[in-house]
């Protein structure tokens, strides 16, 4: 490294290759930093790798990978700073009918890769006696959906290891912040709803099948969407703040449906969800 990228912060963010996971790299070189960008195909981040970013072919559910990548960013920086756990996707479909192995795999992308990924930034994060750690979760490690049941159980057990990591981290100045988008304008949600389909269309679930698959693609759906940069801009304001907040709230109905989740009993949670899909699918 030359002298001026000494004096740079490090991140990593992991699904780097489209979505939340780009537009968030983007926002951190835009801050300054110097930023690695994971993600399974490392061709899809040309244009990141052109923006600045320097690309890293990681697939968090393979730990050797996950082990070079950390190796690498240590090897050539030094330090690491800011680790986004951004890397997801949705299982949904019938709990009935989704196969164990899928519902494992949920478990191992969207939680088990987040903490291991953890668990190789933290010795580098304490002996600097700084550090912060993104974990993206979703409204939806709060509040539920027929159908994603899988995907909320991961999104739920994120919250949680997050609250535990928090207070393991506090004497070391390392913070962690969960960030909790709603609805978000990316292909996630397509990749989720072609999922659904594939699973649970010819079931004794087809009714909610059909009207879950509407809520879940964007261009079908009637909410008007934010945009992913809404998100990446969240998690920068995160970022420079000295004392960041434990969870924040962004992007379509995030706030509003949490806000209700806290006050609402199950029952009432349950009609508003019910009463939700049935709107968002007209």
């Amino acid at each position: 490294m030359n002298t001026v990228e000494k004096t740079k912060p490090v991140a990593l963010v992991t699904g780097a290759s489209a979505g939340i996971g780009e537009v968030t790299a983007r926002q951190l070189i835009a801050d300054g930093y110097i930023v690695y960008a994971a993600a399974r195909r490392v061709e899809k981040m040309r244009p990141l790798e052109e923006a600045g970013a320097r690309p890293l072919a990681m697939d968090v559910t393979k730990d050797a990978q996950v082990v070079a990548g950390m190796d690498q960013i240590i090897a050539d920086c030094g330090r690491i700073d800011v680790l986004v756990n951004n890397a997801g996707y949705g299982s949904y479909g019938a709990i009935e009918e989704v196969p164990m192995s899928e519902a494992r795999y949920q478990f191992e992308v969207n939680v088990f890769g987040l903490a291991r990924l953890i668990q190789l930034a933290l010795p580098h994060m304490r002996q600097q006696r700084s550090g912060k750690i993104v974990n993206i979760s979703s409204m939806g490690g709060k509040v539920y959906e027929a159908l994603g049941g899988w995907y909320h159980a991961t999104k739920f057990a994120i919250e949680g290891l997050s609250d535990c990591l928090r207070l393991e981290l506090a004497e070391f100045g390392i913070d962690v912040i969960v960030i909790q988008p709603g609805g978000i304008m990316t292909d996630w949600g397509d990749i989720a709803a072609d999922k659904l389909l594939a699973v649970s269309n010819d079931s004794a679930y087809t009714q909610q099948v059909q009207r879950q698959a509407k809520v879940l693609r964007y261009s079908e759906s009637r909410m008007p969407l934010s945009k992913p940069e809404v998100v990446a801009e969240t998690i920068s304001q995160a970022l420079k703040s000295r004392r960041p907040s434990p969870r924040y709230a962004t992007g379509y109905g995030a706030k509003l449906i949490l806000l209700i989740r806290k006050w609402a009993s199950d029952r009432m949670m349950d009609w508003v969800m019910r009463t939700m899909a049935r709107q968002a699918s007209k």
